[in-house]
């Protein structure tokens, strides 16, 4: 049976390039849209109108017995949230994920916002916290990705930025992967230190690294609707994500309009574009 590489072409890679925009686009629209009294179906239909009116087609509903654009997550909800009548409270924090397939190629991201809530600025304080800790993991696991040999070594990173902030759980059951012809592809990238060192990082390798974070333990469950992530706990989620490429000069995060450069400058890595 044929097993296609794990590693692109130059070429490829620049086909990954528009698909990475589009997804940045659609997500940053949504990004505009959070607010008290907006229902997740809203802000479904608006990453869905800025998918298709550039071409494109949500891969999300290519994925079997989904029909939505994005996967949009509540409070303690942390992953694969479904879009529908829920209506977006104060104080909420809300993370959306969202995909983009163009021309054969996909991006895959997602980000996390915290509904503003001046009645509960303690409430609101905790939540942008777990968020920013979160985003902060994923980009340091971006950043190793530049010199790392090894995918274990982006999971290393992820794990001890989290652990340097505080005290906070990693989902174990839900990881990052490669993408490329298809959304989810081999490898997959966990967001956790394993004895395994994985798969060689080198020019060609495209991953969506993405952890997904809680402000409290690290258990799960699925809902009654075959999708929706929740902790048991019921403590809070958080969930960020880009598509990365690593090529021959560097690394360009493909999921956003500056190629990682402003997440990536704590770290002192500068992404460059593929050439």
């Amino acid at each position: 049976m044929f097993r296609r590489s794990i590693y692109k072409s130059p070429a490829q890679l620049r086909s990954m390039v528009e698909p990475g925009l589009i997804t940045a686009a659609a997500l940053d629209e949504v990004r505009t849209l959070v607010a008290p009294g907006v229902t997740t179906a809203e802000l479904d239909a608006a990453a869905s109108r800025v998918i298709t009116g550039r071409g494109a087609e949500s891969n999300f509903q290519l994925v079997r017995g989904y029909r939505h654009t994005t996967c949009i997550s509540v409070n303690d909800q942390v992953v694969h949230g479904i879009p529908g009548e829920r209506v977006l409270q104060p104080g909420d924090i809300v993370s959306i994920d969202c995909g983009a397939q163009y021309q054969g190629w996909n991006g895959d991201s997602a980000i996390t916002i915290v509904v503003p809530d001046a009645a509960q600025p303690e409430l609101v304080a905790r939540r942008e916290e777990l968020s920013r800790v979160t985003e902060g993991s994923m980009w340091a696991g971006i950043a190793a990705m530049a010199t790392a040999s090894h995918i274990g070594q982006l999971g290393e990173a992820i794990q001890g930025y989290i652990e340097s902030q505080g005290t906070y759980g990693i989902l174990r059951e839900y990881v990052g992967h490669g993408i490329g012809r298809k959304m989810h592809e081999s490898p997959s990238v966990f967001n956790y230190r394993t004895p395994d060192a994985g798969a060689e990082i080198r020019p060609g390798l495209v991953l969506a690294i993405e952890p997904m974070v809680t402000d409290g333990g690290e258990a799960t469950f699925v809902e009654d609707d075959d999708w929706t992530v929740t902790t048991v706990d019921g403590s809070d989620g958080s969930h960020w994500e880009h598509s990365i490429a690593r090529h021959a000069d560097g690394i360009w995060v493909l999921t956003a309009a500056d190629g990682g450069a402003a997440g990536l400058a704590p770290f002192g890595v500068v992404p460059v574009p593929i050439p």
